[in-house]
């Protein structure tokens, strides 16, 4: 996935996730989460921006998600960020951004950014029993690209909701439908929802908001990640790092990880299917983050002046797990 919008040379980017088919049928969910395993991460991430015009930008900033503590997935060891001038800024989910200043950059020069973590990442699993609880009513609206309220949504989530027992087994039919009836492409696109029921193909983050909106027209609160995924154990060319997933909320159970897109193989269906694997590394929490201006992982902003051209070089990532 990537959106660019400009605003006055306003410029934002964002990526996304690829993988391949499947369907299974679901257990009973009673809460019984342990942490099975746990692994560490160096990551290390750089944003190159290089002023190729012939004077200064009258403003320009960057904003860069950073990852975080996020129970009971993650830990955060240590964070470096260079440059170290920089504002610490909180969206309206909790996540946290680096905002610079980067007003006074000369004319043909680059600015680079890079960061630096530590990170433990925590397995989560969830053993099988009773379904039965409240929901709360937290992540439970439509919004932008996930839109629950659309009547062809709404008539699925209720066709696929007809005869299940409780909300666990309404939610791995969703996952079952998501897995075996989108079509992978790898589009570069933020379509949302509704567009994955279309024939244009879906990545990771139709996939994600696809069974995000069938569990909010069900009333099940559904809350979307977007992050990385370390593809060390996977096969060649099986995803992307950049990745998105959810969360949904069980009765019973709580909150609980699930990847359709990751899951749509039949022999990994049940491996994406409430379990948070180390793989998962979880970068912001919300589908729209206020301060990301509808873009993924970091936002750039500059007013060109007379004569600059700011031109987003590149931007990487590197994991590397640590014995």
């Amino acid at each position: 996935m990537r959106v660019r919008w400009l605003l006055p040379f306003l410029l934002f980017l964002t990526a996304c996730t690829n993988l391949t088919s499947g369907t299974n049928q679901a257990d009973r969910l009673q809460l019984t989460d342990s942490v099975s395993a746990s692994q560490r991460y160096n990551i290390h991430q750089k944003i190159s921006l290089s002023n190729d015009g012939d004077g200064q930008p009258d403003r320009q900033n960057l904003w860069v998600a950073l990852i975080r503590d996020n129970e009971p997935y993650q830990t955060v060891q240590s964070r470096e960020i260079s440059p170290n001038k920089y504002l610490l800024v909180t969206d309206e989910y909790g996540n946290q951004y680096a905002e610079f200043d980067f007003k006074d950059h000369p004319a043909k020069t680059k600015i680079i950014v890079e960061i630096d973590y530590q990170v433990t990442i925590f397995e989560q699993r969830y053993e099988f029993g009773a379904c039965e609880g409240s929901l709360p009513d937290e992540f439970t609206q439509p919004e932008l690209h996930i839109e629950s309220a659309n009547p062809q949504i709404l008539r699925l989530a209720r066709a696929l909701s007809a005869g299940k027992e409780n909300t666990c087994d309404q939610v791995r039919a969703f996952y079952d439908y998501v897995g075996d009836e989108l079509i992978y492409s790898y589009n570069q696109n933020d379509w949302g929802a509704q567009a994955a029921l279309g024939e244009m193909g879906s990545d990771c983050t139709e996939y994600s908001s696809l069974m995000i909106a069938l569990s909010r027209a069900s009333g099940i609160p559904a809350r979307y990640y977007e992050g990385l995924l370390y593809l060390g154990g996977f096969p060649e060319g099986i995803a992307k790092t950049e990745h998105a997933w959810l969360d949904v909320y069980l009765p019973g159970v709580g909150w609980a990880a699930m990847d359709p897109t990751l899951g749509r193989p039949l022999s990994s269906r049940d491996q994406y299917f409430a379990h948070h694997t180390t793989e998962h590394i979880i970068v912001t929490v919300g589908r729209n983050p206020s301060t990301l201006r509808g873009s993924s992982y970091w936002s750039h902003l500059y007013w060109p002046g007379d004569s600059t051209i700011i031109r987003v070089e590149d931007s990487e990532w590197e994991i590397t797990p640590i014995p």
